[in-house]
């Protein structure tokens, strides 16, 4: 570990070897039998603070026992998991326990970022959504005074860079917010500018590099349709195999960007370059593609969701302002009408939704994606180790509970 934000990569490609976890086959103790001696407490299960457990005599088959409550527990009963039945406990200083992750829990932990440090999460969706809907409605407002320039579409085409932009800082400024949350560790929206500041010209390029990769895919594949529809000669034998040539392309440009979606967190906590953070992405995503990509769709659908019940009332309110321009005169027909701009009192109004529905929305969206990296990185190469002793944990061979005795203790 370092004394700087931030994970350090393995040294090898290999997970390393850790002591301290326990072997999936090990093994497991029988009531009464005694465990051999060992020079540290238990990492796995039981209370943290605890003394250690009386060791027992053997059990004797056939002696009748004295009654009396189990002594595994410090004296005190226990009705959690026992060591010889069910999964043991985890510790779990931060926003997640330390040990491989499930899909809810990924989920649960980038509620739980957003819930507990709201203030930092917040502040920087909220600001960084203020700019964009600001350009934006500024954008469409100008549109709307003179309907007949081609302002329409260089508003349209002036969001693609304010949204890269927008989300090449939220992403780094997020990603050092969770790195400190899975730790437990409380972190102020100035710490977090600071950690991410450096990295965020690396992070533009990485983000620019994985959109020209998929576009590029994308059009490749595409081509064929492109031309065959700018030459006017279109018929539904000819454009049917076209079609399903850019669907695919369109597919197989989501997948490369399923399987480069960790470089943006390996650039950030591990500091390393662009070219190393692709490939580091790459090794982490090998063998667990699927579900990468069934985290990734479910958690779109949910903020989908969630962005689209918030928007909702500001939508109706947005249609009522508009009144008839919303669809324009009758006699200019039902497609004409769509290609009005809205006036300025419903631009607001759907302004507003977005800007809610963003600040929510982007934290959560960045924590997950951060969260998968960490569960790949604990599956493939023990992080939970690592993590257990940044955070503090006298079992790991931290100085104390989130490192609270030691202010030089690394951090993440």
């Amino acid at each position: 570990m370092t004394d700087t934000p931030g994970w350090a990569p393995p040294s090898s490609s290999e997970p390393p070897h850790q002591e301290g976890r326990p072997s999936a086959d090990a093994p497991a103790p029988l009531p009464g039998q005694s465990s051999p001696h060992q020079t540290t407490p238990p990492a796995w299960g039981g209370s943290y603070g605890s003394p250690r457990p009386p060791q027992q005599p053997p059990q004797q088959w056939g002696v009748p026992q004295q009654p009396g409550p189990p002594q595994w527990g410090g004296g005190q009963q226990q009705w959690g998991p026992q060591p010889w039945g069910g999964a043991p406990l985890s510790p779990k200083p931060g926003i997640i326990p330390l040990r491989p992750l499930g899909v809810g829990e990924i989920l649960d932990g980038a509620v739980s970022t957003v819930r507990k440090h709201w203030r930092t999460a917040l502040g920087v969706s909220l600001g960084l959504s203020a700019v964009e809907q600001t350009i934006s409605t500024a954008l469409l407002w100008w549109s709307y005074d003179q309907p007949d320039s081609i302002l329409p579409t260089v508003a349209t085409v002036a969001k693609v860079p304010v949204s890269l932009l927008i989300t090449v800082v939220a992403t780094a400024m997020l990603t050092m917010l969770v790195s400190r949350a899975v730790l437990g560790r409380p972190v102020t929206l100035g710490e977090v500018w600071r950690d991410a500041r450096p990295r965020l010209l690396p992070q533009v390029g990485l983000t620019l590099l994985i959109g020209v990769i998929c576009l590029g895919i994308l059009a490749l594949f595409a081509a064929p349709l492109i031309g065959y529809a700018i030459a006017g000669e279109l018929s539904a034998g000819a454009t049917a195999p076209l079609v399903l040539l850019a669907v695919l392309g369109a597919l197989l440009a989501y997948w490369v960007s399923i399987q480069l979606s960790l470089a943006a967190p390996a650039l950030m906590l591990e500091k390393q370059g662009i070219r190393t953070a692709l490939s580091r992405s790459l090794r982490l995503v090998r063998g667990s593609r699927w579900r990468i990509v069934g985290i990734n769709l479910l958690s779109r659908l949910l903020l989908a969701l969630t962005a689209g019940i918030i928007a909702i009332p500001f939508s109706i309110a947005a249609v009522i302002l508009s009144g008839d321009e919303l669809l324009g005169s009758a006699d200019s027909g039902f497609t004409a009408g769509l290609d009005v701009a809205l006036p300025p009192a419903a631009l607001i109004a759907v302004a507003i939704g977005g800007l809610i529905a963003g600040t929510i929305t982007i934290p959560a969206g960045a924590a997950i994606n951060v969260l998968v990296y960490v569960d790949q990185r604990i599956r493939r190469e023990a992080l939970d180790i690592e993590l257990a002793r940044a955070a503090g944990l006298p079992e790991y061979g931290g100085t104390s509970w989130n490192g609270a005795g030691d202010p030089a203790a690394p951090r993440l």
